[in-house]
């Protein structure tokens, strides 16, 4: 199903006149730096096509004969058509023992270049610049320590004033009428390894069989998302490799073709955590360019065009945005992650428009809870989980986190118990924060969304703000521990270290061992207040939140410690909306 949805898009872009997905038998590749010959193949210079974009140097991309997978001890003999590598290329670094192996074959491979290449005066140009021994002085030249330093350097050759080799029109027209040509090897259409044919599993189309599938760059390596080991147990009935799953070759170039171009995407790809999510629609939607905005961090240039984007998705019911117009069109949600040998699927997700729209809606809606005036309107899915890991750090994310996470929302089930764990060990070894409007979020979140799926009469919703008759212990323990942290403050004006920094943990997790000890010493705090009507005041709240509560529990289990941090939050909110002291002023919301 994945392959076929990924071979249908490469499909529908391809019969886009306005699109720019790479035809059969090429891709898009970035090129550091270009060796530039004139037409006797006399050395240049090296032209570095690289400009720095924000904080990183990204090279010019060109469309190239597609490369071919290299793997095994004896990869250094394959080559790509007149593109590579500097190993191959120059034979550099000379440190390195397969640089001498890689230049050696790419001599070669030039050597064997059918004869309808060698009528283009800049494929000649090429191989006099070898013949007439110019790699010498490319070698020698000042700007190759560029080439040396970049962590990776494809490169090419370019004529004067001209395009790059490959990109010339003879060597398009080879590729298009040889789109599965080997370099150096001979008789390629013919050759017994590579010409298998059988019936694709995707298409059910006759062909050639595709013995290895195309790697794909997940992250700083390349790995295939099909392949099968040879000899390691995947065998079956003398099959090896991709015969063991016959898919065409012309398939095999399009599904891969396809995710790579997704895994490009500024519009229609994001990663969370070491998940690397794509998504596309069966027809052109606008939902396909708008989707990544419902998860992602707003950029800092255009801070407002995610909550626009969120906005419109509440509005869809009455504009019919993504309902109506584009409500049947089939969507589909791809999640992956890097591994050993293959990539892993985090998840997939197959559904139409309208009903992943109303999911997403209806997240958003779980999250809704009252904030201080700084705070994001909408939270991106990064900032959820970024909340919640480790040192607030986004290599802290949990691997499967992320993905277990996107697979609720967009599946509408109740979301993992591991976010309200990671959750919970968040506030309770963050002395500082503790209880962070996104947290509290979260954990209002999850906690609705899991007794919608599992009732309990006990149960009562959440609430978006302060709800003094929420039954629940855990809520109003959390309020207590507001209550007595606020009178502690105005207490003690400037204190540098509350009962938040010493005490949160035991009072969310054993009450009992706590609250009796806060109460006697508040008395000493509210006898430190001048204003008598805030005292009253006090006493009062506490004489409400005291009404609520029997004895004090020696235990809460994690939902009611969820509990605890909501009714402390709510508490510490309505503080802050409803008087606005210095105290409250002061109280990290962020």
């Amino acid at each position: 199903m994945i392959l076929q949805a990924l071979t249908e898009y490469y499909d529908r872009k391809v019969a886009d006149p306005d699109s720019k997905i790479a035809p059969e038998g090429f891709e898009k590749i970035e090129l550091q730096f270009l060796i530039v010959i004139n037409k006797n193949g006399e050395f240049i210079n090296i032209e570095d096509t690289r400009e720095k974009i924000g904080n990183r140097m990204t090279a010019k991309s060109f469309l190239l004969p597609r490369s071919k997978v290299r793997t095994g001890i004896k990869s250094y003999e394959t080559t790509f058509l007149l593109w590579d590598h500097i190993g191959y290329l120059l034979g550099l670094p000379k440190d390195d023992s397969k640089s001498s192996k890689q230049h050696q074959t790419w001599i070669n491979s030039l050597k064997k270049l059918p004869s309808e290449l060698l009528d283009d005066i800049g494929v000649k140009a090429v191989i006099r610049f070898y013949e007439n021994n110019e790699v010498i002085k490319a070698v020698n030249s000042p700007q190759i320590q560029e080439c040396l330093k970049s962590t990776q350097c494809n490169m090419s050759f370019r004529l004067e004033s001209d395009i790059p080799v490959p990109c010339r029109t003879k060597v398009k027209e080879f590729v298009r009428n040889n789109p599965n040509y080997i370099v150096g090897k001979e008789n390629n259409e013919n050759n017994a390894e590579d010409s298998k044919t059988g019936i694709c599993l995707v298409t059910g189309e006759s062909g050639v069989i595709a013995r290895t599938h195309g790697r794909t760059p997940i992250d700083k390596d390349t790995k295939c998302l099909v392949g099968f080991q040879r000899n390691s147990g995947y065998d079956s009935y003398g099959k090896e490799q991709g015969y063991n799953a016959p898919i065409v070759r012309s398939t095999e170039f399009a599904y891969v073709t396809a995710l790579n171009t997704l895994l490009k995407s500024k519009n229609q790809r994001m990663s969370i955590g070491n998940t690397a999510t794509i998504f596309w629609s069966e027809k052109r939607s606008s939902f396909e360019s708008d989707f990544s905005f419902f998860f992602k961090e707003p950029e800092k240039d255009n801070p407002d065009a995610g909550t626009q984007k969120v906005k419109a998705l509440f509005n869809s019911v009455n504009t019919g945005t993504y309902i109506e117009d584009d409500g049947d069109n089939r969507f589909y949600i791809l999640g992956l992650a890097p591994n050993a040998a293959r990539i892993s699927i985090r998840f997939w997700q197959v559904g139409t428009i309208s009903e992943f729209a109303l999911r997403i809606a209806q997240y958003f809606n779980d999250f809704k809870i009252i904030k201080p005036p700084n705070e994001p309107e909408y939270y991106s899915l990064w900032r959820i989980l970024v909340n919640i890991a480790t040192q607030d750090k986004s290599e802290n994310i949990p691997p499967n986190l992320a993905g277990d996470f996107m697979r609720s929302i967009l599946e509408g089930t109740p979301y993992p118990a591991t976010v309200l764990q990671a959750c919970l060990r968040r506030i309770h070894s963050d002395t500082k924060y503790r209880v962070k409007p996104v947290r509290a979020a979260l954990l209002k979140a999850y906690l609705n969304r899991y007794y919608q799926f599992y009732p309990n009469q006990n149960h009562k919703e959440v609430n978006i703000e302060l709800d003094t008759k929420q039954p629940s212990v855990g809520y109003q323990l959390g309020r207590l521990f507001a209550t007595l942290e606020k009178i502690q403050e105005e207490a003690n004006p400037g204190i540098n270290a509350t009962i938040r920094e010493r005490f949160y943990g035991a009072a969310c997790a054993t009450p009992v061992t706590v609250f009796t000890n806060l109460l006697r010493l508040k008395n000493h705090h509210l006898a430190k207040l001048e204003n008598k009507g805030r005292v009253v005041n006090f006493e009062r709240l506490l004489g409400e939140i005291m009404s609520r509560l029997t004895d004090f529990p020696a235990h809460l289990d994690l939902h009611e410690q969820g509990r605890f941090a909501i009714g402390y939050y709510h508490q510490r909110q309505s503080f802050f909306t409803s008087q606005k002291t210095d105290s409250d002023n002061n109280f990290e919301n962020n």
